[in-house]
């Protein structure tokens, strides 16, 4: 999952050759023509987004945040809930205690 992605190995451009440099004076030649340079193809596929994706992904995200909401705020709940039940038995097993030191 966290290996590093590399493109297959077609997809290099060629490397560029150096032509070596003479000494002789010959007459003036017209220089090379440039070799065109070949612009590997991208295998990534493009994402476009139309105004009804857009809205589905917004209507999409407001979903999920709501309902990451609704857990949290069921999980403070049910935190508060057990809390004040153990309050409780907390006061009921103290007067219980009281009242059985003194009889």
């Amino acid at each position: 999952m966290f290996t590093p992605k590399y493109p297959p190995q077609g997809t290099a451009p060629p490397p560029a050759t150096l032509q070596p440099q003479t000494t002789a004076s010959a007459p003036a030649a017209q220089p090379p023509a440039p070799a065109a340079q070949v612009v590997p193809v991208s295998n990534r596929p493009t994402v476009q987004l139309t105004p009804g994706s857009a809205l589905a992904l917004a209507a999409g995200g407001g979903a999920v945040v709501l309902v990451v909401g609704a857990v949290l705020v069921s999980m403070l709940l049910a935190v508060a809930i057990t809390g004040m039940s153990v309050a409780v038995t907390a006061v009921v097993l103290r007067s219980v205690l009281n009242a059985e030191r003194k009889h």
